[in-house]
């Protein structure tokens, strides 16, 4: 799985990136996270038409949106997918990932899948592998990232959920969630951890975040586990354990204390 992972960049550095043509979240700038959790807010890269173009008079869809191009967004949501059908928002803490294995046939995650799919930008993510030999059962965190210092774009999906007991004209009727597509660890990484994130190559960005793009099996396609050796991994201080820590120091290479016991 993926629970935690670091995000530093600055929303200017985010927006040229990614080739962002609007900014959805104009009055909201996250600060530099080395310990993203989940329910935490986080950038989000989307597109989608233009609200105004979205739907006709008659509530359906129109010849304007049929005609209209979406527009690349970077948006400000929250980690933990709630789906449209939720009673209760804190569903989303056990929604963080999506297994590519099933993504496509999950209630949760089908209709995001077919049409509300997401980049996730990251520096990099953690993950925990057991330490053998300890009286005290102990896991050594990882900090896996690209070798060459570049984006990790995390292939996600995002919903919309209304909250029925606010009015209609509350800001905070309605609530944008998000989670992080899995798929099986590639054999450099594997011994870590079985799952991994799935990572979404430049060349796929616009194809991938394609509102009409609506086969899923095509979708499917686009996913693609990340090259051999692209990805790096070190061990890092448990620090990272308690989500309270945060800090740059979380991402420093650390000694394991069993290092013989680790690989």
């Amino acid at each position: 799985m993926c629970g935690r992972y670091a995000s530093a960049r600055k929303k200017h550095e985010l927006l040229e990136e990614f080739q962002v043509e609007q900014d959805a979240s104009p009055d909201e700038e996250l600060s530099p996270d080395y310990n993203v959790a989940p329910t935490k807010r986080v950038y989000a890269v989307l597109s989608r038409v233009p609200k105004d173009t979205e739907r006709g008079d008659s509530g359906g869809e129109s010849e304007a949106r049929a005609a209209s191009r979406a527009v690349r967004q970077l948006r400000v949501l929250r980690w933990g997918l709630v789906p449209v059908w939720a009673k209760d928002p804190s569903i989303g803490s056990r929604m963080i990932n999506a297994r590519l294995e099933t993504v496509a046939e999950k209630p949760a995650f089908k209709k995001a899948f077919a049409s509300r799919r997401c980049l996730l930008p990251a520096d990099g993510y953690f993950e925990w592998m057991p330490v053998e030999g300890e009286k005290k059962k102990k896991k050594q965190p990882f900090y896996i990232h690209p070798e060459d210092g570049g984006v990790l774009a995390m292939a996600g999906l995002y919903e919309f959920w209304k909250d029925p007991t606010r009015a209609a004209d509350d800001p905070l009727k309605w609530l944008v969630t998000c989670t992080v597509i899995t798929t099986q660890a590639e054999d450099d990484l594997g011994h870590i951890h079985d799952r991994m994130p799935m990572m979404i190559e430049r060349e796929r960005w616009a194809e991938w975040l394609d509102p009409k793009l609506a086969d899923t099996e095509q979708a499917s396609r686009l996913l693609v586990p990340a090259d051999s050796g692209r990805l790096v991994a070190y061990p890092v201080s448990t620090d990272v354990n308690n989500v309270r820590n945060n800090g740059p120091h979380l991402i420093e290479p650390q000694q394991p204390e069993e290092e013989s016991a680790l690989f």
